[in-house]
């Protein structure tokens, strides 16, 4: 066998679904995870500033914020591993592991391995799609507040308009609704749209909601292919037809 047949039998056996999916998992879960921590220190800061000020009244978020960076990093690793396990998988039910394994082994073993992870991404898609949904809630409470803040700059002529204008994170269940003062109005809230602190977590946020995206087109890229290596590792299998995704 010359060195081009070699090299075209090597990339013959690339599971390119997967591998296509294993980077978009490694981006998305940097992207969600490196900016959603940072986005809930942030988020902290800002409540602790200019919405409460006596620490009892935002303990309870400290202490939830806390919980979901610990989270953060388990989900890290947890898809960091499972990314690789994947992959793995991948290039075993391919058309160059069948013949290097043998056909018995790979069909027995290979369908009882993709069967498993079908089932298993099946689960993480639905639980991520929940993530997902919950981490455009912090997108949208910021996209309120900077709307609001853009309707005070155009009414700075009308004093006592501007006034009524208020966000008040107590009603996002923020804060608990005896904390003090609990909400932003007018020109304080204007200025805390003004600050560094809040474009930051602001655009943070956006970043953690588009990583929670990709690594959700991951998970579903993943679950195409695992279903389709089973079904030819299934069907064809004994036939000698190996698999590419």
């Amino acid at each position: 066998m010359g060195c081009y047949d070699c090299c075209m039998k090597c990339l013959g056996g690339v599971p390119y679904c997967s591998l296509v999916a294993t980077l978009l998992c490694f981006s998305g879960i940097a992207l969600f995870c490196g900016c959603g921590h940072q986005a809930l220190t942030e988020t902290e800061r800002l409540i602790e500033t200019y919405f409460a000020r006596n620490l009892q009244d935002y303990i309870t978020l400290a202490y939830l914020i806390q919980y979901f960076q610990y989270v953060i990093y388990g989900l890290a690793s947890f898809f960091f591993l499972y990314c690789i396990v994947l992959l793995a998988e991948g290039f075993y039910t391919t058309s160059a592991t069948r013949q290097t394994f043998g056909e018995f082994r790979s069909t027995l073993c290979g369908r009882c391995l993709s069967s498993t992870f079908i089932l298993i991404t099946y689960v993480l898609v639905v639980v991520w799609l929940l993530v997902f949904a919950f981490s455009a809630l912090p997108v949208y409470f910021f996209y309120n507040m900077d709307t609001t803040c853009h309707t005070i700059t155009v009414l700075t002529e009308t004093p006592a308009s501007i006034n009524q204008l208020c966000i008040d994170a107590r009603q996002y269940g923020l804060l608990p609704w005896n904390a003090m003062p609990g909400k932003a109005c007018g020109m304080t809230l204007s200025t805390v749209c003004k600050t560094r602190e809040f474009r930051l977590t602001y655009d943070l946020y956006i970043a953690t909601f588009a990583g929670a995206g990709i690594t959700l087109l991951a998970l579903l890229t993943y679950m195409v292919s695992t279903t389709y290596n089973f079904a030819l590792l299934r069907y064809l299998g004994r036939k000698g037809i190996g698999t590419r995704c």
